[in-house]
């Protein structure tokens, strides 16, 4: 059985309502909604993921977030990597929309510190098409 989001033990209503399962051609996708964001709440929705992600079986979950028009600051960017080395082993495939907004050397080390594929899409729906189809 999938946790809800609003069964997880989250800290803040706000962040809440950014993370939740989405259906996309029958199958569960985690949407984290982070488009805009400030850094602040980046940073919360970064450390609040987790509890989501781990809370479902190893290699299962499908995960789409959002970044269009988000701030970012050292904290943030500090959040951002530590939750993606520490859900990685729960990830079975990821899809950012957004990102194209991040400089090269942010996603740079994004890849190379967790390790993981971080493709950017133009849209949603080519981002749910991706995730869903090597399902």
């Amino acid at each position: 059985m999938a946790l809800s989001v609003k069964d997880s033990p989250m800290k803040d209503h706000t962040v809440s309502e950014r993370i939740r399962f989405i259906v996309h051609q029958n199958k569960q996708v985690l949407l984290v909604d982070c488009s805009s964001c400030s850094a602040r709440q980046i940073e919360n929705i970064a450390r609040t993921v987790p509890d989501v992600i781990t809370a479902q079986p190893r290699s299962s979950v499908l995960v789409l977030v959002d970044f269009t028009g988000a701030s970012f600051d050292q904290e943030a960017f500090r959040a951002l990597k530590e939750t993606l080395v520490f859900d990685k082993p729960y990830i079975k495939r990821s899809a950012w929309i957004g990102a194209a907004a991040f400089s090269q050397e942010f996603r740079q080390e994004l890849v190379a510190f967790s390790r993981r594929e971080l493709p950017d899409f133009g849209s949603r729906n080519e981002a749910l098409a991706w995730l869903v189809v090597g399902d």
